[in-house]
Formats: structure tokens, C-alpha cells, sequence
């Protein structure tokens, strides 16, 4: 598996991302949804990465930094065919080792709080990750989980 930077440009993140914002759309109220799409993920401020295997995608996540210590896990997401099989799990560290040589020293996330976000749940919280507050622009949502980890 390979894990590069993406330029957003291609045909298949166009389609899982808007995979990955259905998915999130079906299972959150339209308030709750914090998804990024294609123009959002091209900011300056985030570095977004795609995960491949013999030219297939499998997944993508987003690293957009907050400050000059702090930054924030966007759009992990791997593809129905792919999970199972430690995709995300790969994608994580390497998103964290980047953010370590960025100098950030803390990362969080917000994904939702429902039976189906589980996975993403267990995920972060074998990898340490611990719930908190809202942070950054985020406000209290109950449909919304919020986990941080210092790195």
C-alpha cells in the first residue's frame, strides 16, 4: 500500500468523497454533518492524503492544521471494499508521524456520536485518542463526539 499526498483532482476521490459525504448525510442531521467537500479539502491549511494498492484507491484522511501546535483529523474514509483490513488504521499513523514533523504536538477530531460512527470510535480510541470538548469552531452537538491525543 502507498499513501500520498492527493492533489484532489481525480476521478476516484471525487467519488469516494462524495461516498464519504452520503454516508455522513444519511447517518447525521444536515447541522451535524462537518464533512469537508472537494473545494473545502484544497485550503491552504490542509494536507489531504489517498491510500493505494496496485492503482485501486482505499481510503483517504485529512490533516488540517488549527495552529501552530494543534491540528485536526478530516475525511478518514476507506472504501467499502478495503475496510477490515487496517487501511485506517495505516492512514492514522501516518497522518500523526506528519503531524509530528510539522511540529504539532496535539490532534483532535469530531465525528458523530451515533451506533453507526462505532468503528470510527473504537479506531481512534485504540490509537489513544480520549473524548473532550468541542474545540476550535465546533459547539456542543449530541450528535457529535469530540476526542483529542497529545502526540
Amino acid at each position: 500500500m502507498q499513501i500520498v499526498v492527493d492533489d484532489l483532482r481525480g476521478p476516484e476521490i471525487a467519488c469516494l468523497l462524495q461516498s464519504h459525504l452520503e454516508l455522513m448525510r444519511s447517518q447525521s442531521p444536515a447541522c451535524s454533518v462537518h464533512a469537508l467537500d472537494l473545494d473545502a479539502l484544497r485550503e491552504p491549511q490542509i494536507t489531504f492524503w489517498t491510500a493505494w494498492d496496485d492503482g485501486g484507491l482505499l481510503g483517504c484522511v485529512a490533516l488540517k492544521t488549527l495552529d501552530s501546535e494543534h491540528g485536526e483529523i478530516k475525511s478518514m474514509h476507506t472504501t467499502k471494499a478495503a475496510r477490515g483490513r487496517g487501511i485506517a488504521a495505516e492512514m492514522l499513523l501516518h497522518l500523526e508521524q506528519h503531524a509530528r514533523t510539522d511540529g504539532l504536538n496535539r490532534l483532535s477530531l469530531e465525528t458523530g456520536s451515533q451506533d453507526a460512527f462505532l468503528p470510527a470510535r473504537s479506531l481512534y480510541n485504540k490509537f489513544g485518542y480520549a473524548d473532550c470538548p468541542p474545540f476550535g469552531d465546533y459547539e456542543l452537538d449530541p450528535n457529535s463526539t469530540f476526542m483529542t491525543k497529545a502526540i
